[in-house]
This record gives structure tokens, C-alpha cells and sequence, in this order.
């Protein structure tokens, strides 16, 4: 097991993937750190340096990531509620708030923003 960022990933997993467990990180994103710091696409955790794992949780501590990302998202629908925008409006209705069609298929957008975005 190795411990990036305070998760234990398993030896065989790749860095790819191990990195996109992390909320707000993507496979863009994880592409370009696994670059910055010159790790192989296909490799694989148990293969990385200790100096490689250290810079990968230094460079993540630094990304505004898992809990501060949500906490942030959270505060920004809260100022739109607060201040009474369109689509502060939109999120506290749970419905579609980017102007997704809501005759027919409504049913996938209110399950969306009622379960994240309600308080």
C-alpha cells in the first residue's frame, strides 16, 4: 500500500487512475501532473520514487481539491441563492440551471441539484 495524500492506494493500481479517486481531479488534469512529473501513462503506484509520491502530495495540497472544492461550490450556490439570481432561483427549485430542456426529461435534474445543492 501507498500512501498519496492520505489515501492508501494499492501497489498494482495506476497513477492515472489512483490520482481520479480525488474529487475534482480529472483525466486531464491527472494527464498533466503525471507529466509535470515525468511519470509514465501506463505506470503503475507500487513503481513510483519516494520523491515522486512526495511531490505528487505536495502539488496536491496545494489544488483545491476534495473537501475545500465542495465547500466551495456549496458557498458559490449560496451566494446566488442569497442573492436572489436567476440561477440561485433555479438551484433552490432543483431544476435545470443551465437551460436544459425541463418538459420531458426534468426527472434526471431534479435528482442532481436536490441532493447536492439543497442547503
Amino acid at each position: 500500500m501507498v500512501l498519496i495524500f492520505g489515501v492508501n492506494f494499492p501497489e498494482n493500481r495506476m497513477v492515472k487512475r489512483s490520482l481520479e479517486t480525488f474529487y475534482g481531479i480529472g483525466p486531464r488534469v491527472s494527464q498533466g501532473l503525471m507529466a509535470r512529473f515525468h511519470i509514465h501513462p501506463t505506470a503503475r503506484v507500487g513503481a513510483l520514487a519516494n520523491n515522486q509520491i512526495t511531490e505528487l502530495a505536495a502539488e496536491l495540497s496545494n489544488m483545491t481539491i476534495e473537501n475545500n472544492l465542495r465547500r466551495k461550490m456549496r458557498d458559490n450556490i449560496k451566494r446566488l441563492r442569497d442573492m436572489g439570481t436567476y440561477r440561485g432561483r433555479r438551484h433552490a427549485m432543483s431544476l435545470p440551471v443551465r437551460g436544459q430542456n425541463t418538459r420531458s426529461q426534468i426527472m434526471t435534474a431534479r435528482r442532481l441539484n436536490h441532493v447536492d445543492r439543497k442547503n
